[in-house]
């Protein structure tokens, strides 16, 4: 995650350290766009979830909240949807996660979630809508100021009878939460409800040009406030005095519906009736939260659908008005420099945090047993945090020595663990493991806390006593370019990383391991050796020139002429060259097994014209001007990959915007057995006997806005190593290669259009990956 100065640092450590007790982390996720805007003081508006589980149909639910989070983020405000997933509360949703809630496997599954619901769905591992009450805790205790909805919950019709009455009300007594809505629904009793808001204390603000308030469907519902207001600068005021002055409470801000929909209202109301008398005399009146789904889609049947879409059109206006509050409340909050509104989180006093920071003892031990189940997916190598600086001004001579202004820019990277959170983002939940040493200090416990907060697996984290976590520090001019930097990667070579890693491989049995190039070069080849005779794939990002060919140990300790020893390797082109000299220097294509593996390739003279013909196609059909690839011939490319075979089977070449380029040896039985070249779709084959080799390009995707270029080809082996868990034969048909390197693609192309090392939009991937 990246922090744009020292302060949004500052800020994530106490989120990380104190204000968010350490105990949440472990059922409560925030997502990584959430977190960041609090942790850099931008807007945030909350919505609910019961109206995507128990409100609306598929897919009208799931493209209403779509709408409902765009709508947030065309007023310059950061939208952060509520609901709980397999009993993890999560504040903000990626696109999986909702269209879980939207469209459950199991109709019938998502339960509604009040105050009460909280602890039972939690423990039970349940999926859940939130409704008003449950969003106001959750906004609430991270600290999110507005939280827009449809209609409030109110008092019951027959309630001093009863004693029927939402907990929308109570919890508006105890969040200090501005609620938008378009007051309480019309099924209830709107004056006692007043009333009772005015029992509590909590204010209520009529967003329009009178003090008449609405009734859902109807902007008027004779009833009038003490208060209104049109004005969001306003609306955020009222929110700001009641913080500077200590008030628990929040307040109610009553939005009438757009007057395009006021006529259809009129008749909508008398819908709202004939349902009313309905559920008294068939029961349902009765029978607590049942009564309002009942109610809303009687309603929508009597009002002939009407219904549904002033319903859509109110929620989406109060999503704007929410947004614009939102706005001016960080405008106020930004007026104050010293303020700490938004990261004041949770709903009790919390002792300040020590300025000695250091992980508790049993937070993760080394080799601790796994609560969480075997992984599908480890990854080995780098945990670090990358620390930038940047001058705001060209330094002259005398400043040689001294400090001068600009720019502190704080993320979590190492390779490995954007690899981890990658494959994490696409992956079933608890099946990536990252096994990476980290020191115990500051920066360890960001970088736990942190994987805590993506959802990672932190049990893999090794607790390395009186060591230094990773951190890489650059320093760079005014324009970008680097002047020096100090990376402090100690705790990698001096972690015996292989003893962990043979312990998980031994009790885990996972399907792939993935190995950075900051593993020593013992690591790996101590690593591969066990997965080749436990039959796991390795798949190895050399992560740099220098270190690529850190696997080259392993190559000679496992080579054998039938099989390549590594499954997987994906260097750039440098790093492929590297590799490619550093063998040759080695003498490992002088070894009998790499000669008799690479004559049975028996390469035709067929094949290489194939190759000729390709090396003369366009990099894009869209974009001529990148040329052709004839850099697969002049620059060696396609002659390099071919003589690695015998010690990597499958070598995905990143090579920027051209494309990928995959070079790779098949088993006879697999489906490219009864495939021949085709320049067209980009691809040359080879068949003998033994083997079937592979060349296949595949064009660079369309990157819009580059923002950053760290942590791309990260993104893309993670998601690469993760499609290649779910589907182990992807390579083995050019149908199923050509969707995981696209899946991969466009990871990398997420990240490139993202601030973050790893986007956390790739989680909208995830679906996708499991359906192929």
């Amino acid at each position: 995650m990246l922090f744009r100065n020292s302060r949004a640092l500052q800020r994530l450590s106490k989120f990380s350290r104190g204000y968010l007790d350490s105990s949440l982390t472990r059922i409560l996720d925030i997502h990584p766009e959430v977190l960041d805007a609090l942790a850099t003081k931008k807007p945030v508006v909350a919505l609910e979830t019961t109206l995507v589980t128990h409100g609306f149909p598929y897919p009208t639910n799931y493209d209403l909240s779509n709408s409902l989070e765009s709508i947030v983020r065309s007023t310059g405000a950061i939208p952060a949807t509520i609901g709980i997933i397999e009993g993890r509360i999560k504040i903000g949703l990626d696109e999986a996660e909702l269209e879980e809630l939207a469209n459950p496997e199991i109709p019938g599954s998502v339960v509604k979630i009040s105050r009460r619901d909280i602890a039972p769905a939690v423990s039970m591992r349940a999926f859940g809508g939130t409704t008003c009450s449950a969003t106001l805790i959750f906004a609430a205790l991270a600290g999110i100021k507005v939280f827009a909805t449809g209609g409030l919950g109110g008092v019951h019709r027959g309630g001093e009878l009863s004693m029927d009455i939402s907990a929308d009300l109570q919890e508006l007594t105890r969040c200090p939460v501005g609620l938008v809505s378009s007051g309480v629904k019309s099924i209830l009793d709107i004056g006692r409800t007043l009333e009772y808001l005015e029992t509590l204390g909590v204010p209520v603000v009529s967003y329009g040009p009178t003090k008449e308030f609405p009734a859902f469907f109807t902007p008027k519902s004779g009833f009038e406030v003490p208060w209104n207001t049109d004005s969001p600068s306003i609306a955020a005021n009222i929110l700001y005095t009641q913080k500077q002055l200590g008030m628990q409470n929040g307040a109610l801000f009553a939005v009438p519906i757009p007057d395009k929909y006021e006529a259809a209202g009129a008749e909508i109301q008398l819908a709202v009736d004939q349902a009313v008398a309905e559920s008294e005399a068939n029961g349902i009146s009765t029978r607590g939260k049942e009564a309002t789904p009942w109610l809303l889609n009687r309603i929508g049947e009597l009002s002939k659908g009407s219904s549904l879409e002033s319903n859509v059109a109110l929620l989406e206006n109060n999503a704007r008005i929410g947004g614009e509050i939102a706005v001016e409340y960080q405008k106020l909050v930004e007026e104050q420099p010293h303020s700490s509104d938004s990261m004041t989180v949770g709903l009790r006093p919390i002792s300040k945090p020590s300025t000695q920071l250091r992980l508790p003892a049993s937070k993760t031990p080394p080799f601790a047993a796994s609560e969480n189940g075997n992984a599908s997916l480890l990854v080995l190598g780098a945990a670090a945090v990358d620390i930038s600086a940047k001058a705001f001004e060209a330094a002259s001579n005398s400043a040689l020595g001294s400090t001068v202004p600009g720019n502190i820019s704080v993320s979590l990277g190492g390779v490995a663990r954007n690899i981890a959170e990658a494959s994490h983002r696409v992956s079933p939940k608890d099946s990536v493991l990252l096994v990476s040493p980290i020191g115990d200090d500051s920066f360890g416990q960001l970088l736990t806390q942190e994987s805590e907060n993506h959802g990672m697996r932190t049990d893999g984290l090794l607790l390395q006593k009186d060591q230094r976590t990773a951190v890489c520090n650059m320093i760079m001019d005014s324009q970008g370019g680097l002047t020096t930097g100090i990376a402090d990667m100690a705790i990698l070579e001096k972690a015996q990383l292989e003893i962990k890693a043979i312990e998980l491989i031994k009790q885990m049995k996972p399907t792939v391991v993935v190995m950075d190039g900051n593993c020593s070069s013992e690591v790996i080849s101590i690593v591969a050796g066990l997965c080749t005779r436990h039959g796991i794939k390795v798949f190895f990002e050399p992560t740099s020139v220098v270190k690529s060919t850190r696997i080259l140990k392993a190559v000679e300790t496992t080579m054998s002429s039938s099989t390549s020893p590594i499954d997987f390797i994906s260097p750039n082109l440098i790093e492929l060259q590297e590799i490619f000299a550093v063998a040759n220097e080695k003498d490992l294509f002088a070894k009998p097994e790499y000669w008799t593996a690479l004559d049975n390739f028996s390469l035709t003279s067929r094949y290489r014209m194939d190759l000729e013909h390709l090396s003369r196609a366009n990099v894009s059909d869209e974009d001529p001007s990148k040329g052709t690839l004839s850099f697969l011939l002049d620059q060696g490319l396609a002659q390099m990959a071919v003589k690695l075979l015998p010690f990597f089977r499958h070598i995905v070449i990143k090579c920027g915007d051209k494309g990928v380029i995959v070079a790779m040896r098949q088993n006879p039985t697999s489906a490219w057995r009864s495939e021949q070249s085709n320049i067209k779709r980009r691809y040359v084959m080879n068949h003998s006997d033994t083997d079937t080799i592979i060349l296949s390009h595949f064009p660079a995707l369309p990157v819009k806005d580059l923002v950053n270029v760290t942590g791309a080809g990260d993104s893309f082996v993670g998601v690469l190593s993760s499609c290649l868990v779910q589907q182990p034969n992807a390579f083995n048909s050019q149908k199923s290669l050509t969707q995981v390197i696209e899946m991969a693609q466009r990871a990398s192309v997420l990240t490139l259009c993202s601030p973050f090392a790893v986007s956390p939009e790739l989680s909208n991937l995830k679906r996708s990956i499991s359906r192929l």
